[in-house]
């Protein structure tokens, strides 16, 4: 009799299991929204394919919280209100937590958090105050909490040039039409300074940090009432920070630390 009923449970536990694996098969996609333009945070290779440190973050994030996943493109600036009009689920693009965006969007726990920086040409004697910059040309990208740094700090004084890509910035900055660029400080040296092309320009002035323009961290966005699905990611950001996943993935990216304090 034991037998038996040891036989039927297994039986049971085999038809869950079979059940479960099927519903995780069906399971419909979270879509994942990026502009991929930010190396070598979030970029696409020359196949297509997604890559960087954002994009490995999110993969092993969907795998702790078994999430079936998927990519969507979007402009910068196109990325909240695609969020908010269904057009995606999750926002994971590099984007930095402010107080102004929380009331749109649910952001996760911070992954990663960094100061902003400018960057002239080693030579130009630029500055970085409202007499140095005044009658200059600022470049970000269009939408970021860099753009509206410098549009409140030196709008007044200086032309503030919009880009849809971080690309787009360093290519007017090398043709001498900007005088400077303001962004993360580690995209910039990562994917300018610290390359062939960015080898005549320099940080010029100190960090940014002031959470008011740079916030509390960069983290995914979710829409409001998300809050289920946001703490299924929180976890997994605990959980990788945990079992070691997080360091493996950002040594591949940085000597130093990303995640910061």
């Amino acid at each position: 009799m034991k037998k038996v009923i040891s036989l039927g449970c297994l039986g049971i536990v085999l038809a869950a299991a079979t059940f479960g694996s099927a519903q995780a098969a069906q399971q419909k996609p979270v879509r994942l929204a990026s502009d991929f333009t930010y190396p070598p945070f979030n970029y696409k290779d020359a196949s297509g394919t997604p890559q960087g440190f954002d994009i490995e973050i999110a993969d092993a994030l969907c795998a702790e919280a078994q999430l079936n996943c998927e990519w969507v493109t979007q402009s910068w600036d196109g990325l909240i209100p695609s969020l908010l009009a269904r057009k995606s689920d999750v926002i994971m693009a590099s984007m930095r937590i402010t107080e102004e965006r929380k009331k749109r969007v649910l952001f996760t726990d911070k992954y990663y958090q960094t100061p902003a920086r400018f960057v002239t040409g080693k030579t130009s004697g630029v500055t970085i105050d409202k007499a140095g910059l005044k009658g200059k040309s600022i470049g970000v990208q269009l939408g970021t909490i860099h753009d509206r740094y410098v549009t409140d700090k030196f709008g007044d004084v200086a032309t503030i040039r919009r880009y849809t890509g971080q690309d787009e910035v360093y290519l007017d900055l090398q043709s001498g039409r900007l005088d400077a660029v303001f962004g993360n400080s580690d995209q910039l040296a990562l994917a300018f300074l610290e390359k062939e092309r960015g080898q005549g320009f320099a940080f010029t002035g100190e960090a940014v940090t002031d959470k008011a323009y740079i916030g509390e961290g960069t983290a995914l966005a979710l829409r409001l009432k998300d809050k289920k699905l946001a703490a299924k990611f929180n976890q997994a950001i605990k959980s990788i920070r945990e079992n070691g996943t997080y360091d493996k993935i950002a040594s591949k990216y940085f000597n130093f630390d990303i995640y910061g304090e």
